[in-house]
């Protein structure tokens, strides 16, 4: 553990590296205005909604819980992704997920803002996501033929792609298009933190406010910042602990970009996760292993930060972590007719 005297230095390290990762990191496109009172602060309220195609997003809703997106017919979007909860399924490792690297997965909600998909940053847009997805439950190289032969096979669905597209089959492009669109509004605007960053100084508790305050002193904000609260950059898991070492049992999916890249100093390096709804999208970490909050922030002060947070400081950032759960009435509920 190290000094309370390093430990001061390395919180004023950490503020000078965030302000540095804010310039040398990608930007995220269309995160909507911001004024002037919200340009002080780190992280970003989410973009209020605005008007979008009803259609595309109902025929984006079925598609998204279609189980024919599957080879057989039994997994579709909503099997791991809880549009009730936080948009992942609340388990360590989602139970449909037989090949590695399996990891925990990650929400679908405000995944537009992220700057990769996935842990590992494998996918780098949206549409490429839905590819792997497709390609991973859909038997590989001969998914997308299967499942296109399937939907055009319902003529009550191809006449609704016929009415927004004009087109007289279901293909990759629209059918892309469809979901994708349905993905990306599926935003949760109006936290309460979001709220607070708009000028409504009434809308957190100064528990709730202090445990920002912590998490911007202790440089968390270094990395998880932005609309996302994270989601915009690449970090190594355990930088001053080894927190592998003590788990044991290091599978594939913990050496996430190692994965993609083949190169042996990406190994142990994620995409910071979006801090976003985290409250509801127990349990925690790519390996699903952390139950609560609490020992969340515990082992991030620990890996990350070198440092041993005490507990009535956890429990002022957990307080600040709950603000961040977002309003999800205006994401649309799939019907399937």
């Amino acid at each position: 553990m190290i000094t309370n005297y390093a430990s001061t230095a390395l919180k004023y390290a950490l503020k000078f590296a965030f302000v540095a990762s804010l310039l040398c990191q990608p930007l995220l496109a269309d995160t909507g205005a911001v004024p002037p009172a919200e340009k002080s602060e780190p992280i970003l309220p989410i973009p209020l909604p605005h008007d979008l195609n009803q259609d595309k997003l109902k025929l984006g809703s079925m598609l998204f819980n279609d189980t024919r997106l599957s080879r057989d017919g039994q997994l579709s979007c909503a099997s791991c992704h809880h549009l009730d909860t936080g948009g992942d399924d609340n388990i360590a490792i989602s139970a449909y997920i037989n090949t590695p690297p399996a990891v925990n997965t990650p929400s679908i909600f405000n995944v537009k803002y992220n700057f990769r998909q996935n842990w590992d940053g494998s996918a780098t847009s949206l549409p490429m996501q839905l590819n792997m997805a497709i390609r991973r439950f859909g038997g590989k190289t001969a998914a997308w033929d299967g499942l296109l032969s399937r939907l055009n096979k319902d003529q009550k669905l191809v006449r609704q792609f016929a009415a927004i597209y004009q087109t007289s089959t279901i293909n990759r492009e629209n059918f892309s298009d469809a979901l994708v669109y349905y993905v990306e509004a599926l935003n949760t605007p109006n936290a309460r933190f979001d709220q607070y960053l708009r000028g409504d100084a009434e809308a957190i508790s100064s528990d709730e406010l202090r445990g920002y305050a912590l998490f911007k002193e202790y440089g968390c904000v270094s990395c998880h910042q932005g609309v996302n609260v994270g989601g915009n950059l690449y970090q190594r898991f355990g930088i001053f602990y080894d927190y592998f070492r003590a788990r044991g049992n290091i599978v594939e999916g913990d050496y996430g970009r190692m994965n993609i890249t083949g190169n042996s100093a990406d190994a142990h390096v994620f995409k910071v996760p979006s801090l976003r709804n985290v409250a509801l999208t127990a349990p925690y970490l790519h390996d699903g292993q952390i139950d609560t909050l609490e020992q969340v922030v515990a082992i991030m002060g620990l890996t990350q930060l070198g440092l041993e947070i005490n507990k009535n400081e956890i429990a002022l950032i957990v307080k600040f972590l709950n603000t961040l759960t977002g309003d999800t009435t205006n994401i649309v509920k799939a019907e399937m007719q």
